[in-house]
């Protein structure tokens, strides 16, 4: 009775550990793809910051305001919010009505 009571414990134990791993495991390709999305930006920022410098050493413009909307739009459309509920966290491939209503309120 005492040796049943004991596998069941270490039944429940191992399911436990089973959903932990689970949980882990989702949480890491998250992280994947979200590392990758950055690694990307990273890239492109970095073959962009050499054409960005040479024109600003001929020609000194401030910043489109639009710039910063298309930064963001960017941004949403990479998979990450862009709202102030969650600024940065990704979408996981799901809409955002707070982002997208940013998005809609700045375009006008």
């Amino acid at each position: 009775m005492e040796f049943e009571q004991q596998l069941e414990a270490m039944q429940e134990q191992f399911s436990a550990l089973k959903q932990f791993v689970a949980l882990m495991m989702e949480e890491h390709k998250a992280l994947e793809t979200e590392n990758h999305h950055l690694r990307t930006r990273l890239e492109e920022l970095l073959s962009n910051e050499n054409s960005v410098q040479a024109a600003d050493e001929k020609k000194e413009n401030p910043l489109d305001i639009g710039e910063g909307y298309d930064n963001l739009a960017r941004l949403y459309q990479e998979g990450f919010h862009v709202c102030h509920v969650h600024f940065g966290s990704s979408r996981k491939g799901e809409d955002c009505l707070f982002c997208l209503s940013f998005l809609n309120k700045q375009n006008v």
